[in-house]
């Protein structure tokens, strides 16, 4: 008989317990590939698969997909490229937990364009970029974009979902309204005697978009703060892609995921740059970035939709999180659901995209600015509710804070101040 000391044993239940944990979080797999062809070269891409982090006593894995699709010159699209993630990860405390890090993705991203944004016209370089930038974590996958590009996503059953937000003023009236009530003008390109022709774009400047990043010469009402879409997959997978506008004025979502059926990503991508091309010609630079994820067990086989759902389901696919009970749907209903929506905001203003009310009130440090992350006295922070029309609610004393400069910036976004010096550029 064993004498207390001699050795340590693990109670069954103790490795159930484990067993059960390491089930519920398996990684999937994830499987991309790219391809572009080029016009102008102001198309970038970013890809990290296996990025790492320490999560207590272990470890945590992500990857990271981004299209920077530059106008005016690639300065932009090449800064954001090699300082969003970075600007993005800064905002995240780094004692969080898994879940407690995916929650705060959507304030983390929010923050990491601004400070991007902010960073990069400091330079005064006048180009700017779109952005549309993705993180997975396990079968969470985040989305933020500004402009045009997007990324959509196929579920293995067959249903498609839209994971980002178009900026262009042609299509968007909610961004035209914000941008005329902030000090913008919206019309179309006057030819003289009264002829318009062209996209409609923002004056001064000439931007077609109402969201980049840079672009400091068209007024700061063009703002960087992202649309953010989070969602969960169920353990089926899906295919993900991701393509600047080149790709998505030739082809719908619909035609860009049935003309690459059953292709590995790196072929599939090609194909897609390819019928782009062919559909419209070589008009603008033309980049494409597929993402396959897939359960481990499943990983060598290439992923084919079980069945194509009507456009009518398409939407009652996505299940929210917070209101919706399983038990108030049908058999039908549920084998349907295969898409959790988490997380979607679009709100370009600063106060609402970081007010604590969203996950993880207190990942903002308390002399800590919420967007830069420099430090700030005591006395120095300047709430986000400062100024705010929703006083009866909101207490200016309130995290989080900004400093002086990121407050100038958010005010002169909302259109409180006069954002300087503002030129013609004619953008596209």
């Amino acid at each position: 008989m064993c004498t207390r000391g001699e050795h340590h044993t693990v109670p069954l239940s103790v490795l159930l317990k484990r067993e059960l944990a390491i089930e519920k979080i398996e990684r999937p797999e994830i499987v991309h590939g790219q391809a572009c062809q080029s016009k102008k070269g102001e198309d970038f891409t970013l890809v990290k698969t296996e990025c790492e982090r320490v999560v207590g006593d272990g470890v945590s894995t992500y990857s990271v997909f981004g299209i920077f699709d530059g106008h005016n010159g690639s300065a932009a699209a090449i800064y954001a490229k090699e300082n969003l993630l970075n600007n993005v990860l800064a905002a995240i405390p780094s004692d969080l937990n898994r879940d407690e890090w995916i929650a705060a993705l959507p304030r983390a991203l929010v923050a990491g364009f601004v400070k991007t944004d902010k960073d990069f016209q400091e330079k005064a370089q006048t180009s700017g970029t779109t952005v549309t930038f993705m993180i997975i974590e396990g079968w969470v996958i985040t989305v933020a974009s500004v402009g045009d590009s997007r990324c959509t996503l196929e579920s293995a059953e067959g249903g498609i979902y839209y994971l980002s937000a178009d900026h262009r003023l042609e299509c968007n009236e909610e961004e035209r309204e914000r941008i005329i009530a902030s000090g913008g003008e919206v019309g179309r390109l006057n030819t003289g005697g009264g002829a318009e022709i062209g996209p409609l774009r923002c004056w001064p400047g000439g931007l077609c978009l109402s969201r980049s990043i840079g672009d400091m010469d068209v007024g700061e009402f063009i703002v960087p703060v992202p649309y953010v879409k989070q969602v969960k997959l169920s353990s089926t997978g899906g295919r993900v892609i991701i393509s600047s506008d080149g790709v998505w004025d030739a082809l719908s979502a619909e035609t860009a995921y049935d003309c690459s059926r059953g292709m590995p990503a790196e072929t599939a991508a090609a194909q897609i740059v390819k019928e782009a091309v062919h559909s419209k010609g070589l008009r603008d630079d033309t980049t494409c970035i597929v993402i396959d994820i897939y359960p481990r067990e499943k990983s060598s086989t290439v992923l084919q939709p079980l069945k194509k759902q009507g456009k009518g389901m398409f939407k009652s696919m996505f299940r929210k999180r917070s209101s919706e009970s399983s038990s108030h749907l049908g058999k039908e209903n549920n084998e349907l659901d295969v898409v959790e929506e988490l997380f979607e905001e679009g709100s370009a203003m600063l106060s609402e995209r970081l007010d604590a009310k969203y996950p993880i009130c207190n990942m903002f440090k308390l002399f800590v600015c919420a967007v830069c992350q420099v430090e700030i006295q005591p006395r120095e922070g300047i709430s986000i509710y400062a100024d705010s029309s929703n006083r009866g609610k909101l207490r200016a004393w309130d995290g989080p804070f900004l400093c002086l400069s990121c407050q100038e910036k958010k005010e002169a976004m909302e259109g409180k101040r006069p954002s300087g010096d503002r030129h013609s550029s004619g953008s596209d």
